[in-house]
């Protein structure tokens, strides 16, 4: 139309038609002939690797986690890209809150990788994310302050269920001595007193459970209170009689009980509560839950692609119609769901459409968070890719699963093509 010669637009065509078939379409080509050779490359293996991605376990793993991903991923990153994107539009900071959604995309899967490494650290004192689960539930289960106590050398408790009885019936009026020892002093409660001794009380049961160690050789007195040891704040005593709890109460600050007489006769037991372990959260990065955290990772990362994309259309929508729905009664969630959805379903469809073609291709992630004991769990094709060609040394599995990969791509990418060529003609 503006009179080119075919030969000047084909000049200057050939430096992107030179890239383009030696970064693309020689690679593909060489990757598609490859995979129909064996391990050494020089023997036609025909089938046998494409055979392979449905009978090789690590691969079917792989597919199988690839669905879960391609699945959940872009469906929730869609759906808080929509969520956030709707909310921004009536607050006044929305930019500044787009700018920190979409920052994560400045990082590079790598980085990102390491972040979360760290994030899901099954250490509470590491891991944000068990930090936070830890101190959600310790909020409504507070866990033992004596997790290590045990009785000591000559003690008058023994071991039963998790917790520990006393040898021998207890008497009113006759205190009754509970040592026990491995807490260490940096740990024990803040509320922990100097220990002293019970005194009887007629009628009553009364005693003292503390820490029996004092630091030093040969200082203080086993089976007695010292001066330097603290009582046991909060520790549950119980008398049982017949396998049956007859009476109940929780040591003073110093250490001390008191039991009514219904424990006159009876047998204290310090239940296996008072030595539960502390919580310390889920594995993150377990068998079970790897797949599922790493997700979390990616939507972190992609959820501000998403809401930027979707604020655009967002920002083209007709705004009479919204008013129309809202002057004949509809309210916001009505407007939302029958009227602001339907007008972004093209920008949604593009939207999840290309973080699925993304999410077939993950791979930082998975390799970077996934420790060496649960990356089979996490595994995914474009990583199994990797370990099948450099870890395994099998070139031509490697290059079966390229082309397999492509293969899943390429309709995803035709849909989504055709799609965007349809919104043009409109």
């Amino acid at each position: 139309m503006t009179g080119t010669r075919r030969s000047v637009a084909a000049l200057f065509l050939l430096p992107a038609l030179v890239l383009l078939g030696a970064l693309v379409v020689y690679p593909i080509g060489y990757s598609v002939a490859r995979s129909f050779y064996d391990q050494s490359g020089d023997g036609f293996a025909g089938v046998d690797n494409y055979r392979a991605l449905f009978t090789d376990d690590g691969i079917r793993t792989a597919l199988g986690n690839n669905v879960i991903w391609v699945v959940f991923a872009p469906t929730v990153a869609t759906a808080l890209g929509l969520i956030f994107a709707v909310l921004t539009e009536r607050v006044r900071w929305g930019t500044a809150f787009k700018l920190v959604v979409f920052m994560p995309m400045a990082i590079s899967m790598l980085a990102a990788g390491i972040i979360f490494r760290l994030v899901y650290d099954q250490d509470p004192d590491k891991g944000v994310a068990n930090a936070v689960w830890v101190g959600v539930h310790d909020t409504f289960a507070a866990s033992s302050a004596f997790p290590k106590a045990h009785p000591g050398r000559d003690s008058p408790l023994v071991a039963e269920g998790g917790g520990f009885v006393t040898r021998e019936a207890v008497r009113a009026g006759d205190p009754v001595a509970l040592p026990l020892v491995g807490v260490a002093p940096d740990v024990m409660p803040d509320g922990a007193k100097r220990a002293v001794a019970a005194a009887a009380e007629p009628g009553k049961v009364t005693g003292t459970t503390w820490q029996d160690f004092t630091r030093g050789k040969g200082v203080g007195t086993p089976g007695a209170p010292d001066p330097s040891e603290l009582g046991y704040p909060g520790m549950r005593i119980e008398a049982v009689r017949d396998g049956k709890v007859v009476a109940s109460t929780e040591a003073a600050a110093d250490g001390t009980f008191t039991l009514p007489a219904a424990a006159d006769g009876a047998r204290l037991r310090l239940p296996a509560g008072n030595f539960a372990e502390p919580y310390n959260g889920l594995d993150w990065l377990g068998p079970s839950l790897v797949t599922p955290a790493i997700i979390g990772s990616y939507i972190w990362m992609w959820a501000g692609f998403a809401m930027v994309l979707i604020a655009a259309g967002l920002a083209g929508m007709p705004r009479e119609l919204l008013e129309a729905a809202r002057v004949d009664g509809a309210n916001e969630w009505q407007v939302f769901r029958r009227v602001t959805v339907p007008l972004l379903a093209p920008v949604l469809a593009v939207v999840a459409v290309t973080l699925m073609i993304n999410v077939l291709k993950v791979f930082d992630l998975v390799f970077i968070i996934a420790p060496g004991s649960s990356q089979d769990d996490a595994n995914v094709l474009a990583l199994e890719l990797y370990r099948k060609g450099f870890s395994e040394g099998r070139p031509g599995v490697a290059s079966a699963i390229a082309v397999f990969l492509l293969l899943l791509v390429i309709p995803v990418m035709w849909f989504n093509v055709r799609r965007l060529r349809r919104e043009v003609r409109r």
